[in-house]
């Protein structure tokens, strides 16, 4: 389980957890090799998830703000990612994204919260490149039952990534979990 040598991989969801007075729910660290299929598919690689999400779903995705906070030129926000063609729920993941690293125009969109990071990242062709930290085990807890719409706790799979600039400085700290899905 996660202690407070590993906690970095779990950044900034631990942050929303933390401020809404809540115990993060058990996360596991743990190989990609041993992530399951289709999660494996879904996660171990150095793409973005919007796009990765997107083909999978075969739909356009649209963000929904659980909460959000800025901080100078930090930005963060709890989101859901939801399929725009049925509402599903395709994602549940916080993020800071370092605003002062986004030209004015990006800056904007990002604020609006309308678009998921990866598709802004993608449709303005902005140069950068994501890097899976970790992969995660995580026993969904009352949070992620509601944003996944469970009736319990499941086990489910995600990540912890970074997005970074063509220099290599952080754009974006991304924790990001999967709903259920058949194998």
């Amino acid at each position: 389980m996660l202690d407070s040598t590993n906690s970095a991989h779990v950044y900034p969801l631990s942050e929303f957890y933390a401020r809404a007075q809540r115990a993060l729910p058990p996360v596991e660290v743990i190989s990609g090799e041993v992530v399951p299929e289709p999660y494996r598919s879904l996660l171990v690689h150095g793409n973005d998830m919007t796009p990765t999400l997107e083909a999978f779903h075969e739909g356009h995705i649209h963000l929904e703000v659980l909460r959000r906070e800025r901080r100078g030129d930090f930005y963060f926000r709890q989101v859901i990612l939801r399929l725009m063609r049925n509402e599903q729920p395709v994602e549940f993941g916080a993020n800071k994204i370092y605003l002062g690293r986004f030209p004015d125009d990006l800056r904007e969109l990002i604020l609006a919260d309308d678009l998921p990071l990866g598709r802004i990242l993608r449709d303005f062709q902005l140069p950068h490149a994501t890097a899976a930290k970790a992969f995660l085990r995580v026993q969904s807890d009352a949070i992620i039952n509601e944003a996944f719409e469970l009736s319990g706790p499941t086990t489910l799979y995600g990540r912890k990534a970074v997005i970074t600039d063509p220099q290599g400085r952080p754009l974006s700290e991304i924790v990001e979990i999967l709903p259920p899905q058949k194998p």
